[in-house]
């Protein structure tokens, strides 16, 4: 998926400019503010009415979560309707819902629950299989281990990467947590004020950054880390 521009104008200004390409999976990654969000509302076709959307690309996608591009959230607790079961949270019948229970490890029992009587990584693997459900061409996840606790954050990580093997979508995954990011994907775009400063293969861009900003990001990320994948 090559897209030569993604720019957004509020008041005459562009708040994002960026151009970027996900071969296999992207990780855009910037602090707070950086325009990491924005991407992924323009993706979804959720920007606020007041900004214009200027978009070029060679990927034939429908910019509408549960097509063709598909969202994982970063919070599972708000993600789902805490009055509704879990199994009227899916628009496919039983087989298939019963299919994607298996590709993301959970037991069928849990259909029969509510959001709130389910954990933060059951939670987060069920909204998984409901992005997984339209088989989208490309899944985009904002930051979706942020709320999770370290040993459920790792079991996260892996079925994102077994399922991504197995099912050829590519994911764009924006975050400003880099530990992450290089566990999930091969290429990096690190963005500041709404325009990538630097990208390229994520091994590289880790050992050897050329912008004083990727440094400093890279060193507030593995300083005093006890996580790992």
């Amino acid at each position: 998926m090559n897209v030569s521009k993604l720019k957004i104008i509020y008041n005459n200004e562009a708040l994002v400019d960026i151009a970027f390409d996900i071969s296999s999976s992207l990780a855009l990654i910037g602090q707070s503010g950086s325009g990491k969000s924005l991407t992924i509302k323009a993706l979804l076709g959720m920007l606020p009415k007041e900004m214009q959307l200027k978009l070029e690309n060679t990927f034939d996608f429908e910019l509408i979560a549960g097509k063709t591009v598909s969202f994982v959230p970063q919070n599972p607790f708000t993600a789902l309707s805490p009055l509704t079961k879990i199994k009227k949270q899916f628009f496919s019948d039983k087989k298939r819902v019963q299919e994607l229970f298996d590709e993301v490890g959970l037991s069928y029992d849990l259909l029969e629950r509510f959001a709130p009587e389910l954990s933060g990584g059951q939670l987060q693997r069920v909204v998984i299989a409901i992005a997984l459900e339209s088989k989208p061409k490309l899944l985009l996840l904002d930051e979706p281990t942020t709320a999770l606790d370290p040993d459920t954050k790792k079991i996260i990580i892996k079925l994102l990467q077994k399922l991504q093997k197995k099912e050829q979508f590519k994911m764009l995954f924006v975050t400003h947590d880099i530990v992450t990011a290089k566990a999930l994907c091969e290429d990096v775009a690190i963005i500041k004020n709404g325009k990538i400063i630097e990208s390229g293969k994520m091994s590289e861009v880790m050992q050897n950054p050329q912008r004083a900003y990727t440094k400093t990001l890279i060193e507030a990320n593995f300083a005093n880390r006890k996580f790992r994948i």
